[in-house]
């Protein structure tokens, strides 16, 4: 089921799998969420073939930009996770190519992938979020965990999949979950720990999917419950009513458009005690394995995991290149 909202979005319908050209999957890369990557790679590339969509594995940590330019692509199917793929430098990269890719563009990618500069403009467009503070210390940690008290998360600021992520229940735990970010960021950021429902919506080409609650035996999902855990649980649509289902959706697309993402991604939330949604974070691309979300999601709307990547394939088309558009209101398939 979808739902509507004001934002209006553009779908490039394409019928033909000629249309598309020849066309990369670019998967692996160097973040530390290169496994992930391949996984996730490897299924769209597969589902696309199955599709008879002409496309081919391209891995940026084994060939260089300047052979992806001269290998004769058409456009790219961006399944890169993490630092330099999800950021806006590959993003970038392709721009200067003239090569068209999935997914939301540079700028958008930037500041979804820096937790910290996301979560200001969700307070600063009034889009609930958790309380936070931004630390580069133990002395800032110090000093953000008084203020924001017990339990805290406490995370780096530009990376994805849990990666460096730590739920601190005592305060002599602190110090060992600062260290662990700061491994990964300079820039760490503390968040108060919200007592509640995990939610995430799936956001494709205008319209968000049915949303899905997160039921983990671990401390919180994280990668293992993610990637490895099978005791991990989904429901779907995971939302308490029928009125948070709708208020998850409207806050998905919101903070989806505050931060200028365009074609799929993901938005994470947790719930209060009183049921209110609160954004965690936007992710433009999020994964595509076995045990992904947004695969899940477009499976309960009626969209199967072959038609879900070919979607987001169309999302390669930018509207000022499209001939076949469709309006799409946000929500509305």
């Amino acid at each position: 089921m979808t739902h509507s909202a004001a934002m209006l979005d553009q779908r490039r319908v394409v019928s033909d799998a000629g249309d598309f050209g020849r066309v990369a999957v670019m998967l692996g890369g160097r973040s530390s969420e290169r496994e992930v990557s391949l996984d996730t790679g490897t299924a769209v590339l597969n589902a696309l073939r199955a599709r008879g969509v002409d496309a081919h594995a391209w891995d940026p940590a084994e060939k260089t930009l300047s052979q992806f330019a001269t290998a004769g692509f058409d456009r790219a199917w961006i399944a890169l996770h993490g630092p330099g793929g999800e950021d806006g430098a590959l993003q970038g990269a392709l721009q200067w190519l003239d090569m068209p890719y999935t997914g939301s563009g540079v700028m958008a990618s930037a500041l979804a992938m820096d937790k910290v500069r996301s979560k200001h403009l969700f307070r600063a467009r009034d889009i609930p979020t958790p309380d936070y503070a931004v630390v580069r210390s133990h002395a800032d940690a110090s000093v953000a965990a008084e203020q924001l008290g017990l339990p805290l998360i406490v995370k780096p600021s530009g990376q994805g999949s849990s990666v460096g992520m730590s739920k601190v229940l005592e305060r002599a735990d602190l110090e060992e979950a600062l260290d662990t970010a700061l491994q990964y960021d300079a820039t760490v950021l503390l968040e108060q720990c919200i007592r509640g429902d995990e939610l995430t919506v799936a956001v494709l080409q205008g319209s968000a999917l049915p949303s899905i609650r997160i039921v983990t035996p671990r401390v919180f999902y994280d990668y293992r419950a993610k990637y490895e855990s099978d005791r991990t649980e989904y429901i779907c649509p995971g939302a308490s009513s029928d009125s948070q289902e709708r208020l998850c959706a409207d806050l998905a697309i919101k903070a989806f458009e505050e931060l200028g993402c365009t074609g799929w991604g993901r938005v994470d939330f947790m719930a209060d005690d009183e049921g209110q949604p609160l954004v965690l974070e936007v992710n433009t691309v999020p994964g595509m394995t076995s045990h992904s979300l947004v695969p899940m999601a477009a499976k309960q709307a009626g969209i199967d995991f072959e038609t879900l990547c070919w979607r987001i394939l169309e999302t390669s088309f930018k509207a000022d290149q499209a001939d076949n558009v469709i309006e799409v209101a946000a929500h509305g398939a």
